[in-house]
């Protein structure tokens, strides 16, 4: 699947895996999503690592697990939220060498229902969403001297809400 251009046209109304500032309890959360979602449920995506940045995260491909929310758009704000992502995200359109981040669409895992995956095996389904993953640029960076939080969850450490 290719990534559509910010304000292009979208194949697919793809949910969002979000991982920082867009959590529930962060600042961003009720800023941009708020009314503007219509379920949101906690999820992971694998092969990847997740980098402390300058009051935000950033995911990068790699050997681990980030852990974040697959938000889904409410009826008619698809568009709407779409768009402030990108913009939040200071992501201008595939590849573009200004981009802070890259949108890809990416499989995010469900852990499964309480109760139902007892066995602890994290049993649970897959979903296509988009995620923004750090820039080319961004990434080289962070491979070099980023901090790795670990564990892959940025809020570890963090009071809800708190700055």
């Amino acid at each position: 699947m290719t990534t559509p251009a910010p304000g292009g046209p979208v194949a697919a109304e793809l949910p969002f895996f979000v991982y920082g500032t867009l959590l529930p309890g962060e600042p961003n959360h009720d800023l941009f999503l708020r009314g503007r979602t219509a379920g949101e449920r906690p999820a992971v995506l694998p092969r990847a690592l997740l980098y402390d940045g300058p009051g935000y995260p950033y995911a990068i491909e790699g050997h681990g697990r980030v852990h974040g929310t697959l938000l889904v758009a409410a009826p008619g704000a698809y568009g709407e939220l779409l768009g402030l992502l990108d913009h939040l995200e200071e992501f201008l359109g595939p590849d573009h060498p200004r981009n802070l981040y890259e949108r890809v669409a990416r499989e995010v895992e469900l852990p499964g229902e309480a109760g139902v995956a007892d066995a602890g095996d994290g049993a649970g389904e897959s979903v296509r969403a988009w995620v923004y993953l750090a820039a080319a640029a961004v990434t080289r960076s962070l491979r070099t001297g980023g901090v790795l939080i670990p564990g892959g969850r940025w809020t570890t450490g963090r009071t809800p809400g708190g700055s």
